[in-house]
């Protein structure tokens, strides 16, 4: 389980910092940024995040897609402008829909951590006052039981974190999925657009 655990950490110190690289390099050039965000354990898959997505962490994640928002050139034609307006706004609100799932998973996850690390620090402060108020000739066994109480106390936080991070990162994902979706269908439709556009003006 301690590999585990480890294995685990340096995973989301990996997210953790390309996650920051990303963000950091794409203010520079005037790129919209996905929002990172880490904390405590997370796995990750070393993919590359899609456009417009927003990249698994656990505390506070959001990202409107960077394709979205952005206004289009005219193609000349009325109905294809119409058109591919609607597509835009269809797939502004998908967005602003996962962004809010996102937004609640990630929230839970950090509120389901902060409890679980509170009640651990609580035993463990608990355990230290048990040592503090023993005799001298019991200091010894008091600080062995002690030693065992912190150990299980840190362990069960940590699985409880792991297991809420992996949670919201499910969800993370599903949600990121729909969006890149939504850009797919939205893409789709404004080609559809724009070919009638063409063909109309061709006539």
């Amino acid at each position: 389980m301690n590999k585990l655990l480890a294995t685990l950490i340096a995973g989301l110190f990996a997210t953790s910092v390309y996650a920051q690289t990303q963000a950091q390099s794409t203010s520079s050039t005037g790129a919209p940024a996905t929002t990172a965000t880490s904390q405590t354990p997370a796995t990750s898959s070393g993919m590359t995040p899609a456009p417009g997505t927003t990249v698994v962490g656990t505390t506070q994640a959001s990202g409107t897609s960077g394709m979205t928002g952005a206004t289009a050139a005219s193609t000349g034609n009325a109905d294809a402008d119409k058109d591919i307006a609607k597509a835009n706004e269809k797939e502004a609100k998908e967005v602003a829909k996962q962004d809010e799932k996102i937004s609640k998973a990630t929230n839970k996850a950090s509120e389901k951590k902060s409890k679980a690390q509170a009640k651990a620090d609580k035993k463990i402060a608990d355990a230290n006052e048990k040592v503090a108020k023993a005799d001298p000739e019991d200091k010894a066994k008091a600080s062995a039981k002690a030693e065992k109480k912190i150990a299980d106390a840190q362990y069960d936080a940590n699985k409880t974190m792991i297991k809420a991070d992996e949670k919201a990162q499910k969800k993370i994902v599903d949600a990121n999925a729909d969006k890149a979706k939504a850009h797919a269908k939205a893409n789709e439709k404004k080609a559809e657009a724009a070919a009638e556009a063409h063909k109309d003006a061709a006539k």
